[in-house]
């Protein structure tokens, strides 16, 4: 169950907001018993990028033998 807070994958390309499958955001609010949730994406310099609604379908939990990788923001 993902919770307030909890780190999420991104599943699917968000072209509109620069993001795209694999990037990790941080859950803010969970609408509808979690089948919708508010995620904030932010720089590693900690700066919001975007904050999105998302359907459940279009985010996982991240795995315990994953690991971040940097890439260069698309400007929008």
């Amino acid at each position: 169950m993902i919770k307030e807070h909890d780190l999420v994958v991104l599943g699917t390309a968000v072209p509109s907001e620069g993001l795209v499958a694999g990037d990790v955001g941080t859950v803010v609010h969970i609408y509808r018993d979690g089948q919708a949730y508010e995620v904030e994406f932010t720089t590693l310099e900690g700066k919001t990028a975007a904050v999105i609604t998302v359907e459940a379908s279009q985010i996982r939990s991240v795995g315990q033998r994953e690991i971040s990788h940097a890439r260069e923001l698309t400007p929008r």
